[in-house]
């Protein structure tokens, strides 16, 4: 993605305490702006929930082969076995 150039002006304080924060997280102040406003707009969010999708998808298959087996083998502590009786 390209980058744009952004001047903002703020108070002393508040440079210093985006300084120290950043520095806190191993960031540049820029990194650490940029990342507060995708945070803010929920990109960070979006993001998140798109790449977990993407590992689900991968793994889709080992996932079905641990729980489902698990689920199977519940026998009469499964939720379908305790409803037959509702019926």
């Amino acid at each position: 993605m390209a980058k744009t150039q952004l001047n903002v002006r703020v108070d002393e304080d508040t440079a210093r305490a985006a300084r120290e924060r950043a520095l806190e997280r191993g960031m540049s102040v820029n990194r650490y702006i940029e990342e507060l406003v995708r945070q803010d707009t929920g990109e960070a969010g979006h993001t998140f929930v798109e790449a977990a999708a993407d590992f689900m998808k991968q793994y889709e298959s080992v996932f079905a082969e641990e729980f489902g087996a698990a689920h199977e083998g519940r026998g009469e502590g499964s939720r379908e076995h305790r409803n037959e009786g509702r019926r």
